[in-house]
């Protein structure tokens, strides 16, 4: 037997003799569900705007479906219900990896319990905001879910990417007048319905907001757009092209892209175009 052999078996021997210095694996302890048999097994999912809260009722919150991808079986849906969450802890307290973030205070969640017989690997699909049918995003995610090991606290988190971009004035379909200056307006939230403004927790000042007005599907003219603070809208004065250039009107649209994380929304609406206003007495 080497010499490197015998100082192995006695290193060996020594731990066996003092069983002080093996370190328990804690994280290793076998759970205590039952060998065999369904298991009721408890996941909350929660669906947020990417870099902003919880999608909540204010913004209709989200429908959450739950599939076993080996059977193609729904094994739960429901709609995720509740508050956009505490604006200081998810945006504002510092906190360590496993630290909770949207479960600290409450928010809105989807809970379920589902009865599994084995290690099922689902696919967890989120849509929303349900209340902005134009600003719908959908995202999904799979994961290996075990029988009895729920998956509490902040849950399966998924997140939805974009913002809530409306034009506010003119009204979508407003006939414009040829030749004359009009003001556009438009709100910018986020999914979680968060206004959008400078120096705020979503700062306006790093976001590319800008509005476009377009003859067909060409871009005719791009508008820089500024932060009103009474109205809390972003505007830009335009004027309103001829009707013989526009016999079909044109169509105004906003954009808010925001490249350092993604997120990026848009509106837009037609208006038709009259050469001068029509008044009440020339009806007559």
């Amino acid at each position: 037997m080497t010499r490197l052999s015998l100082l192995s078996r006695a290193l060996i021997l020594s731990l066996l003799q003092f069983p002080s210095f093996l370190t328990p694996a804690n994280s290793q302890l076998l759970p205590h569900s039952p060998l065999n048999g369904p298991q009721p097994t408890t996941v909350i999912v929660r669906v947020v705007a990417h870099g902003a809260m919880v999608l909540g009722r204010e913004v209709g919150g989200a429908r959450i479906t739950i599939t076993d991808v080996e059977t193609g079986s729904i094994l739960a849906t429901g709609l995720q219900q509740g508050e956009a969450g505490d604006q200081n802890q998810i945006m504002r307290t510092p906190r360590m990896m496993e630290e909770p973030i949207y479960s600290s205070r409450p928010s809105a969640a989807f809970t379920t319990t589902l009865q599994l017989q084995k290690p099922t690997v689902v696919e967890i699909l989120a849509e929303g905001p349900l209340a902005h049918p134009a600003s719908l995003q959908r995202t999904r995610k799979t994961i290996l879910l075990i029988p009895g090991e729920d998956l509490t606290n902040d849950g399966i988190v998924l997140h939805l990417y974009g913002y809530l971009v409306h034009i506010e004035r003119p009204t979508p379909y407003e006939p414009l007048i040829a030749k004359h200056d009009v003001t556009l307006q438009a709100s910018v939230r986020t999914l979680s319905g968060s206004l959008v403004r400078p120096h705020g927790d979503w700062d306006s000042r790093k976001i590319r907001i800008y509005g476009e007005i377009l003859i067909g599907d060409r871009v005719m003219e791009r508008l820089q757009m500024f932060y009103d603070e009474r109205s809390r809208m972003f505007e830009a004065p335009f004027f309103v092209p001829p009707s013989g250039d526009v016999p079909d009107g044109i169509t105004l649209r906003v954009i808010a892209a925001d490249l350092s994380t993604g997120n990026s929304g848009m509106d837009q609406a037609d208006y038709p175009v009259l050469s001068q206003r029509v008044s009440s007495t020339s009806k007559h």
